[in-house]
């Protein structure tokens, strides 16, 4: 029987660059919230052991999908562990909505729901901590979307303690444009000396995002985007970019702005929410979307 399962997008609700580590990457601090909004993947467990993806994408071999790596790093570890019930494999397949490389972090994201959803359907019995293990070995922020809580994310984004920021209606908006992340890491203009703050002193601060000034600055349609958007409310760009989004305190509220909207800004309107929509439909609380 074939199964769907949310795979919700996050945003960066903050984002400050806190130092520059000897490998290269950077310390920071972030705090991530899910949104009721975002792709839907769908599995049909099989019974043959096959891994088969419904739904290539032209230009990416099916062996290096994020969800058929996901799928495949779950059997193999559970057939380690002797969990794996005999011809375990499935069918997979993907319902995309999310921009790809706009920092919604739609790929993570896909991984995530993978590893948790096959896990719960064939009844392997690995931890959250185990498949977040599992998870950092196919992308940073895909522990964040394995545990399903929203979190305040320190030293590269694995250090991470949930909490409970407001649940605020977002109006999500993408430029147009893709950013690749290490266009904004290597960038000599890059604020890397944010201090290192509590998360409690931080949640009570304005929130702001350290990478906005040089998305603003190498990307013309993400400043103009963020200039529209921040005459009617409090907007910033998530994570590395390329999707900026704007808060609202309730869902009328956003859909007006998104009615006005000029022609050439592509948006949805969706919900905040600590408790991911994933994590939700597993535990019976939501319906698969």
């Amino acid at each position: 029987m074939q199964t769907r399962w949310p795979s919700p997008a996050k945003l960066n609700l903050f984002l400050y660059i806190t130092g520059r580590r000897e490998d290269g990457y950077h310390n920071l601090q972030t705090l991530f919230q899910f949104l009721d909004y975002g792709d839907t993947i769908t599995i049909e467990p099989r019974r043959d052991g096959v891994i088969n993806l419904l739904t290539p994408i032209e230009g990416v071999p099916d062996e290096e999908n994020l969800i058929v790596r996901a799928a495949r790093l779950l059997q193999r570890e559970a057939l380690r562990l002797g969990t794996l019930p005999e011809g375990a494999g499935a069918d997979l397949g993907i319902e995309k909505r999310l921009p790809m490389g706009g920092g919604l972090g739609g790929g993570s994201s896909n991984a995530a729901t993978v590893l948790v959803a096959l896990n719960h359907l064939w009844q392997n019995g690995l931890s959250e901590d185990q498949l977040a293990e599992l998870g950092i070995t196919l992308g940073a922020d895909v522990p964040v979307f394995v545990r399903g809580h929203a979190a305040f994310a320190e030293g590269v984004g694995e250090k991470l303690t949930p909490v409970n920021p407001e649940e605020k209606w977002y109006l999500v908006a993408h430029p147009g444009v893709s950013i690749p992340t290490p266009v904004i890491f290597k960038d000599p203009e890059l604020p890397r000396n944010t201090p290192s703050r509590p998360v409690e002193t931080l949640l009570k601060c304005e929130f702001s995002n350290d990478c906005e000034l040089i998305a603003r600055k190498r990307f013309r349609k993400v400043d103009e985007l963020l200039s529209w958007l921040l005459e009617y409310a409090p907007s910033r760009l998530t994570g590395t970019g390329a999707c900026v989004f704007a808060e609202f305190n309730t869902e009328s509220a956003a859909r007006q702005v998104l009615e006005q909207a000029p022609e050439w800004l592509h948006g949805f309107v969706a919900r905040g929410v600590n408790l991911s929509p994933l994590h939700q439909a597993i535990s019976g609380q939501a319906e698969y979307w």
